[in-house]
Order: structure tokens, then C-alpha cells, then sequence
């Protein structure tokens, strides 16, 4: 929801536009470090996605980016995050059909262990390599060889709490 106008602050923005920028020339690094190609479009719905506190689904990002594009369609959106998260940018969650930015995309082949809210729809992005070994272990141990992570685990937040 839009905040009045009355009590914008734009200072408060130009801080996070800094941020958002910062953010946006890593991730051309990080591409161009791969030879992938971060087109106008995907720094755009990369953007969106960064302004973004928690989860936001594809067609909510498709209504944004329609601001900015008016050609853009539901293939545009899925592309888009299709690439950016084979990057190692985001990460799907699949079980509430949402993206959300990493918080280390430097690193884009991490164990991913996301904690979702079913209040407030926060999600939160740990790391715990204990997890990752005792996973690791059991799926060796079944003879399974993991070649993608991405643990969901839904509850309440502490502020839902």
C-alpha cells in the first residue's frame, strides 16, 4: 500500500535507492564474471524484487514492471525470473508460489533454508551448514546425490508470536 504523499521521505529513498543500486551493479559483476547478459529487463524486475521486504509473486511483479513497461507480459516476468534466479539472485519458494531476493547472491550455489510466516509473510533466509551436512549425509547414505537446495519451513514469526 502507498504511503500519503504528504509524509514522503526523500531522503529516506535516495538512501535506498543507493542501496538498490549498489546492489544492481554486484549483480552486473557477478554476470558479466559469467559472461551472463543482465538485459534492461531483468535489471528491472531485479529492482522490484530488491525493493521488496519479503516474497512477491510473479504477476504482482508483472503489475510493476507494467508501470515501467507497457509491452510486458507474463512470459516477460517468468523469463526474467527465470534467469535471475538461475544467477543465484533469487530464490522461488515454491510452496506459496513466490520469489525473494538472496541475501548472498555472490555465492549462488549456497544451501538455501528459508523460514516463511504464515501471519505476516515474512521470509527469512538462514544458512546453517549443519543442516546442510546431516541433509548431505542422509541423502549419501541413500545413495542420493543432491544437486539443489532449497528447505522451506513454514510457522509464525517472532513478531506474529
Amino acid at each position: 500500500m502507498a504511503e500519503p504523499v504528504s509524509s514522503h521521505d526523500t531522503t529516506h529513498d535516495s538512501i535506498h535507492d543507493t542501496v538498490y543500486e549498489k546492489l544492481l551493479i554486484q549483480a552486473q559483476q557477478v554476470c558479466q564474471s559469467k559472461g551472463a547478459r543482465l538485459t534492461k529487463t531483468r535489471e528491472q524486475v531485479f529492482l522490484l524484487l530488491a525493493k521488496h521486504q519479503g516474497a512477491v509473486g510473479a504477476y504482482d511483479l508483472l503489475d510493476e514492471l507494467k508501470l515501467l513497461d507497457a509491452a510486458a507480459k507474463p512470459a516477460t516476468i517468468y523469463r526474467a525470473l527465470d534467469f535471475l534466479s538461475k544467477q543465484g539472485f533469487v530464490h522461488k519458494i515454491e510452496s506459496i508460489n513466490a520469489f525473494v531476493m538472496c541475501h548472498h547472491f555472490g555465492d549462488c550455489n549456497h544451501p538455501v533454508q528459508l523460514l516463511i510466516c504464515d501471519e505476516c509473510g515474512h521470509v527469512e533466509e538462514i544458512q546453517s551448514n549443519n543442516f546442510d551436512l546431516a541433509l548431505r549425509s542422509m541423502a549419501d547414505a541413500n545413495g542420493f546425490s543432491i544437486s539443489h537446495q532449497i528447505v522451506e519451513a513454514h510457522g509464525r514469526c517472532k513478531r506474529c508470536h
